[in-house]
Parts: structure tokens; C-alpha cells; sequence
């Protein structure tokens, strides 16, 4: 449907489709521009009122005689702002109003005046609580999407640099953004990625990024490592961005979807660039070290508690000391439980009761658990390293696919031994080699298929590329 250029059929149909006289929000106004009626809607809240105030000044001092005849020309010659359009279609006035723009219509003319003056509320671009650096910036992405492209343009200011806009929920309309390298990311994922979220049929992405990422990767559920990677800094989207990745920025989300996304990429952190070499190798290698770590130690252990014989006699010290009154392998559950709850509690917990509740709960949950003999004092030692530990990935879908494969493992160690725990790994193992990215391509890329110079590269910092030729050869 289209505007009539009749002012008063018009005004009708957005008063019946906007409700005006119900939504307190939606405002309109009539007024005189150059001896024609027109009328003007906006959202209050999402336009700059002083800025619509000189606009509207300007507009109503136009006399009948340099009234244009059209809205093309009002647009290009009588209008003193940059950022504004003409439309004649009422689904995409009606998509651009809502969205935060100021319409003008004016008597006799088909196209509708529409100015980008739009002013979101939003918080300061300060640096995550998640994705904290020792060094490097201390900015951080936000919950409006142009703050965000903003903040890569800062970073990236090459003609390549391309920022798609898209659409995606029947109601919602959510804004999605599509970054990339032109030249450097791969056309054909790119287009099948298009492809993939014009086909969206939802009526709202109600989780953001989460319900994007569900209707982009409809693939098995059951397999727990994350396949996309999320990063709230500029800094970590802008280096993606470079090499070849395409990120997603989502509308009221202040993080960016990176893909596609290896396991690999999965475990980077900024400070591994932030560094020297040889710190950002170290850094790097601790983490993979931890994480295996925290996937093996607590079904280790009760591998070694149900065949005792096995110990090495300088390492004797690591049987229990008390005997135990539950079963390891209830013990090492209900910890694994006990350590969700916790989680859960301090991300409700209001920060003033933070520090006596935190007191309390390793009274109860340590000495006095230990005390009561719920808990042997080995048990909440090794499942106290693997909580804190799983605080060096920064990604929690990561630390969540290791907490499912070890309570897997420790399950099928304590019902089969030594060949359920074998199993267990190996199921650990497949659950890794038979995952797939989102362009289709392989999890343990450059692992497999087998890349020696790449796989160097991500296991090792290197020394970052001083030209572009240098680059290329790397």
C-alpha cells in the first residue's frame, strides 16, 4: 500500500494502525507548511526535541510561494538536515517510525518526509565485566547497534569494510547488522548466511542473539560445545573483522556473534595480544592446560578412589583420609549442583548482602559441610579447583560442554571403571571431531584436517605482522 497524497486519508490510516488516542508514546501534531496542512508523527523518547524544534522552525517559516511541489524537493532543497529520505510506502513509514525516525506529511504530495533523528537511551561505552584486559582499551560495546558499528568503524577505516543492514521477527523487527572484510571473508558462507536469516520466519527474536543463533544453526542440540563466540569488546570484533570473520551485531545486544567459530577461537582471549610472545604463548598454553585439567581431574581421581592398587606408592597421599559417608561419585554430583546454586544465588544476590552471604556459604559449604561428614575434604578440594578454574575461559558455553562431558565421565567411571572412563573420553573426543561450524567447515580446524603451519599459529603468539607482505606470508 502506498500514501494517496489526500492528507486527511492519510492521517486515517496511521491513526488506526499507530493508535493514536491509545499509545500515550505516539505523538502527532498538526501544522501549516507553506499554506498546505500537514502533520507530523514521531515516538517520544526516541527523537532529539531541540533538533525536531529547529526543523519544524524552519518548515513553518516557508511561504506558499517557496513551497515546493513535491516532497523530493522539500527533501533535497528545503530541508536543513543531512540525514533524511523520502517514502511512499506506508509498511516502511510505518517500520521507519517505529523505529524512531520523525514523519512529516504534507497535503497533495505521495512520499512522506522522513528524518533520521533518532536518539536511543543508552548506557556509556565503558569496558565488560566479562572480557576484561590487564592492557589494552577499556570501551566496550552497548546496547545500540549504530554505537556498535561506530566503535569497529573507529578501528577499521578501510573502504572494505562493509556494514549490511537487516531485518529479522515478524513483530519485533529486530535490526541485525552483517560486518565484514570485503575480499577477506569467505562469499560463499557470506551468502548462505544472507540467505539464512532472510529466511527467518519468527515473530520476535525475544533472546537477541540467542534467538538469531537458533534460527542460523538448526543442527543437532545435544552436542554442548558452543558454535558461535561472543565477545563484548570492539577491540576483539574489529581483529575478527580482519581476518575474514563476519560478525553479527544484534539491536539491544552489547555483544558481538562471531563466526564462524573453531574451538580454538573459542579459547582466545585479548590478552593473549596484549602481550609479549612469549607471555601470550604462556597465557595461551595455561588456559588449554586448565581446561583439560578441569575435564579429567575429578573423574581421575575417582578412577583411582575404585582401584586404590593403582597408586603409585609416592603418591599414597591422595586416598582419603576419613572414610566416607556418601559415595564419591554422590559427592562429586551434588558439588557439581552445589557450585550451580552458588553461581546462580551471587548473580541474584544484591551487591550490599554480596560479602556476608559469600562468608556464609563457605562456612556452610566448607568446614561445616566437612565437619558433618556430607563431604570428604579431597572431594571439595579437587571440585573447588575445577570451579575457579572453569573462570579461565572466558567462554561459559565452553565451561558448561567440559562440566557436561565430566559429569558424563564421572557417571560411566563409577558404573564401568576403567573402560567407562576410557569411553567417556573417547565420547568427549567424537563429541569434538564430529562438530561442525556454521559455514559446515570443521570444529578442530587447522587440527583437522591437519595444518601444521596454522595450527602453529594458534597454539603459539607469534610475533603480529609488521606489513602486509609479511602478513601474507603468514
Amino acid at each position: 500500500m502506498t500514501l494517496s497524497g489526500s492528507l486527511e486519508q492519510d492521517m486515517a490510516y496511521l491513526d488506526r494502525m499507530l493508535g493514536v488516542g491509545e499509545n500515550f508514546d505516539v505523538i502527532r501534531r498538526k501544522v501549516i507548511i507553506g499554506g498546505k496542512d500537514a502533520c507530523m508523527y514521531l515516538i517520544d523518547g526516541f527523537c532529539k526535541d531541540e533538533l525536531l524544534q529547529k526543523i519544524l522552525q524552519f518548515f513553518m517559516e516557508i511561504t506558499p510561494d517557496k513551497l515546493p511541489d513535491n516532497a523530493d524537493r522539500l527533501s533535497s532543497e528545503f530541508t536543513p538536515y543531512v540525514e533524511v529520505d523520502t517514502e511512499n510506502r506506508v509498511e516502511q513509514i510505518l517500520y521507519s517510525l517505529l523505529s524512531g525516525m520523525f514523519v512529516l506529511l504534507v497535503d497533495g504530495f505521495d512520499r512522506a518526509l522522513m528524518i533520521d533523528s533518532r536518539t536511543y537511551p543508552a548506557r556509556n561505552v565503558e569496558e565488560p565485566e566479562k572480557d576484561k584486559v590487564l592492557r589494552g582499551s577499556k570501551d566496550g560495546f552497548v546496547e545500540t547497534v549504530v554505537f556498535n558499528t561506530a566503535l569497529i568503524r573507529r578501528r577499521i577505516r578501510s573502504t572494505d569494510l562493509r556494514m549490511e543492514l537487516v531485518t529479522a521477527g515478524k513483530s519485533s523487527k529486530t535490526d541485525i547488522v552483517i560486518c565484514y572484510m570485503k575480499g577477506r571473508a569467505d562469499e560463499k558462507f557470506l551468502d548462505v548466511l544472507k540467505k539464512k536469516i532472510a529466511n527467518i520466519r519468527v515473530d520476535a527474536l525475544t533472546m537477541n542473539q540467542e534467538s538469531l543463533a537458533e534460527c542460523i544453526y538448526q543442527r543437532k542440540w545435544y552436542n554442548p560445545f558452543p558454535k558461535f563466540k561472543y565477545t563484548e569488546r570492539p577491540d576483539a570484533a574489529a581483529a575478527q573483522v580482519l581476518e575474514g570473520n563476519i560478525v553479527l551485531l544484534v539491536d539491544n545486544s552489547p555483544s558481538a556473534m562471531i563466526l564462524p567459530t573453531t574451538v580454538f577461537d573459542v579459547t582466545e582471549e585479548a590478552d593473549d595480544y596484549y602481550f609479549p610472545p612469549i607471555t601470550g604463548t604462556y597465557l595461551r598454553l595455561t588456559r588449554f592446560i586448565i581446561a583439560l585439567f578441569t575435564y579429567l581431574i575429578t573423574p581421575t581421581f575417582l578412577l583411582f578412589m575404585l582401584n586404590p592398587q593403582w597408586i603409585p606408592e609416592g603418591f599414597s597421599f591422595i586416598l582419603l583420609e576419613k572414610e566416607e559417608n556418601i559415595p564419591l561419585i554422590w559427592q562429586f554430583l551434588l558439588l557439581e549442583l552445589a557450585i550451580d546454586g552458588l553461581k546462580l544465588a551471587a548473580v541474584n544476590t544484591p551487591n550490599m548482602l554480596s560479602t556476608p552471604l559469600s562468608v556464609l556459604a563457605a562456612l556452610v559449604l566448607g568446614e561445616f559441610s566437612v565437619n558433618s561428614g556430607w563431604f570428604n575434604e579431597e572431594a571439595l578440594l579437587y571440585m573447588a579447583f575445577v570451579a575457579i578454574a572453569n573462570y579461565t575461559q572466558s567462554n561459559y558455553e565452553l565451561g558448561y560442554a567440559l562440566k557436561f562431558m565430566r559429569i558424563l565421565n564421572l557417571i560411566m567411571t563409577q558404573l564401568f571403571g576403567i573402560w567407562g572412563y576410557a569411553g567417556a573420553i573417547l565420547i568427549a573426543l567424537l563429541a569434538l571431531c564430529l562438530n561442525r561450524t556454521v559455514a559446515g567447515t570443521s570444529y578442530l580446524y587447522p587440527l583437522l584436517p591437519f595444518n601444521w603451519k596454522k595450527l602453529k599459529n594458534r597454539l603459539i603468539r607469534r610475533r603480529l605482522p609488521g606489513s602486509l607482505e609479511e602478513k601474507k606470508t603468514q
